[in-house]
């Protein structure tokens, strides 16, 4: 994927070395060699590409796979990468980097073994990350988390989620399930999730995963579905949170 800076003058994005004459991959449909390809620890790279064409640069290279290069709607010197491979197993999930110094560091770091962190974004102000997962019991954590580790904020929450994304703290939208779901902040914890409505995609590869977003103005929300047959994008309108039906009601 690629993304570009929020300043508008600069595309990242992340390459990796190719594995496939070692063992079969095709991360497209069914994450074949997913394991494989962490466990390899492939060289990777992160590469700045100039929107006026007048220059590229590798700005970060490793031996260690790397995925998800997102970059801060708001800050140009701001952007996120993941170390791919199973949550759990992964040395560290969430990376931050300033493009401009070059500096790198972990975010959120793990607090204890086989703890499962991902599915970061940023939020609309650029500087504040949000994520879910779990523990090692099995619990599962809705959380995020300022670019510098402060302000860290997480709480449990009781059903399975897939993707996950949000404007703010105030209401999020995950995936799971076959529901495009909503979790609304009560100022302790959050409400729901409630059911905004059914995705129904096949989920058979990546193409087809719902990957909702949230407008703008957080009115409507964005996903993709293979219901018909092919992958197409839908957006639907978000009624008052409180009409909806919870998950266990469906």
């Amino acid at each position: 994927m690629s993304n570009c800076s929020a300043d508008g003058k600069n595309l990242y994005f992340g390459t990796w070395e190719d594995l496939s004459h070692l063992f079969e991959v095709d991360l497209l449909r069914g994450y074949i060699g997913f394991e494989e390809t962490w466990n390899a620890k492939p060289r990777s790279k992160i590469i700045r590409v100039a929107t006026d064409g007048s220059e590229n640069e590798v700005i970060f290279e490793e031996d260690y796979w790397i995925g998800h290069v997102n970059t801060s709607p708001t800050r140009s010197d701001l952007i996120t990468f993941c170390h791919e491979g199973p949550w759990q197993k992964v040395d560290n999930r969430i990376w931050c980097m300033n493009v401009e110094t070059k500096e790198v560091w972990k975010i959120r770091p793990r607090t204890e073994e086989w703890e499962r962190v991902g599915h970061e974004y940023w939020f609309a102000d650029g500087e504040t990350i949000g994520f879910h997962g779990s523990r090692t019991d099995g619990s599962a954590f809705l959380g995020h988390i300022r670019f510098d580790n402060t302000e860290q904020l997480e709480v449990d929450f009781s059903t399975h989620t897939g993707h996950i994304h949000s404007n703010d703290e105030s209401l999020i939208v995950g995936d799971g399930e076959g529901f495009i779901k909503l979790w609304k902040w009560n100022g302790i914890t959050y409400d729901g999730p409630r059911i905004l409505c059914e995705h129904k995609s096949s989920m058979q590869t990546q193409h087809s995963h719902p990957h909702p977003r949230f407008n703008e103005a957080g009115s409507q929300v964005l996903y993709t579905s293979d219901i018909t047959g092919y992958c197409n994008v839908y957006l639907v309108d978000i009624p008052e949170f409180n009409t909806l039906p919870y998950l266990n009601e469906k």
